[in-house]
């Protein structure tokens, strides 16, 4: 679905601000205390730090040299009180090179161009989210730069991981009639991706979603229709369910998800259809949790596979990160992951096995990954973290290692 060019006024975006606030208006005041004026709110603001010291390090089969990074990133946030359900948050987000390790790549700013492995933490200082706010008992809408995360970030997510966290310039509205339905839309005119300002795009991305809570799991419905802002035909529309829930079988715990999606990828050219399928099941014993998922990103004919430029990528696929981008053979991914608590932190393993959802002669097996991580805390207000992930490449790719070590609080 093809939409008109928009910039943050453009008519679509103005639409949206005069349905919130007819919204505003509609649904009344909070039902909790507000502030008396303007300085009160202001007064009773709070503010918030998030900062992150990490070292990462890559190690791939190929001309790039070896990667290394030593990353700190700080984040200063600002949330004032409200005053007649309205509120305002300011963020800054900043990160930098430390001690000179600084011996990566990151392409699209430029920074040392094709001579050592990607590490995606680019140094920047910027605005990571600045927005007004409106909140009543059932209404919540927001306009200006924010995180918008959806469902479980498969398709729309932060990217948290990274030092540059993804946001959107963006106004949404929230309507949450009961604790057990919720609706969302959002419309986006600018993906605030996580390369600072290098690689941000100017869209009209109109994103809807809606989840229903049962006895038995939730229920989500959504519709995601992207499009980037120039002059192109370029519409990635999405349209998906999921159902995700818990039960015992005799005693034991079971967990199950279960999702599917189908997407058109629009070209001046072509029209591609591709289909999404995601199933998994857990369970818990002695302490261990042990979660079985299975995951198909369609191929259409080896032409073209489905899509996710929004999600959080890095939750998805292997943690080193070598199928943010679909083949165009389409992808399956069959994993396990066990996870349990040992002394005072927590541990995980995983493994994943792919493969092609379209084989051809050449493309078929596309390898398999180990994942491990280590995560615990230090004075209960410090969380020091050690993961490794080793991609064993077969038909496309190389054989890659990632060594991540870091040191994060908030306050």
């Amino acid at each position: 679905m093809k939409y008109a060019s928009n910039t943050a006024f453009s008519p679509t975006f103005l639409a949206l601000s005069i349905s919130a606030s007819i919204a505003v208006s509609t649904f009344g005041t909070m039902g909790s205390v507000q502030a008396q004026s303007i300085h009160d709110a202001l007064s009773a603001g709070t503010v918030t730090t998030d900062v992150r010291l990490r070292y990462e390090g890559v190690s791939q089969d190929n001309a790039a040299k070896d990667a290394d990074a030593l990353t700190f990133r700080t984040r200063l946030g600002y949330t004032s009180g409200a005053y007649e359900g309205f509120s305002v948050t300011v963020e800054m987000e900043d990160n930098r090179i430390v001690l000179g390790q600084g011996d990566y790549t990151v392409g699209p700013t430029g920074y040392n161009s094709g001579i050592y492995s990607v590490i995606a933490d680019p140094e920047f200082t910027e605005l990571d989210q600045g927005f007004v706010q409106y909140k009543n008992k059932h209404v919540t809408v927001k306009l200006g730069r924010q995180v918008i995360a959806l469902d479980s970030q498969r398709f729309v997510g932060h990217v948290g991981w990274r030092q540059d966290r993804q946001t959107f310039d963006a106004a949404t509205v929230i309507y949450a009639p009961s604790k057990a339905l919720k609706t969302q839309y959002s419309h986006i005119v600018q993906r605030n991706r996580i390369f600072a300002e290098s690689a941000d795009l100017d869209t009209s991305d109109h994103l809807f979603n809606i989840s229903y809570a049962t006895a038995l799991g939730k229920l989500n419905g959504y519709a995601y229709l992207l499009e980037v802002d120039n002059d192109t035909n370029n519409a990635l529309d999405t349209y998906g369910v999921s159902f995700n829930g818990a039960t015992k079988v005799n005693e034991l715990p079971l967990n199950y998800s279960l999702e599917y999606a189908t997407q058109t990828n629009e070209s001046a050219t072509a029209e591609y259809d591709t289909s999404y399928l995601f199933a998994e099941v857990g369970t818990s014993i002695s302490g261990i949790n042990a979660k079985f998922g299975y995951e198909v990103l369609g191929s259409d004919d080896g032409n073209s596979a489905f899509a996710t430029p929004l999600a959080t990528l890095h939750k998805f696929n292997g943690w080193s990160d070598q199928f943010l981008a679909t083949p165009s053979q389409g992808l399956i991914d069959a994993s396990i992951t066990l996870s349990s608590k040992i002394a005072s932190g927590n541990i995980v393993l995983a493994y994943h096995d792919f493969s092609a959802d379209e084989p051809n002669a050449t493309v078929d097996d596309l390898g398999n990954e180990i994942n491990v991580q280590y995560t615990t805390k230090l004075a209960d207000k410090y969380a020091i973290g050690i993961k490794y992930a080793d991609y064993n490449a077969k038909d496309i790719k190389v054989d890659t290692q990632k060594l991540w070590i870091w040191l994060a609080t908030k306050f």
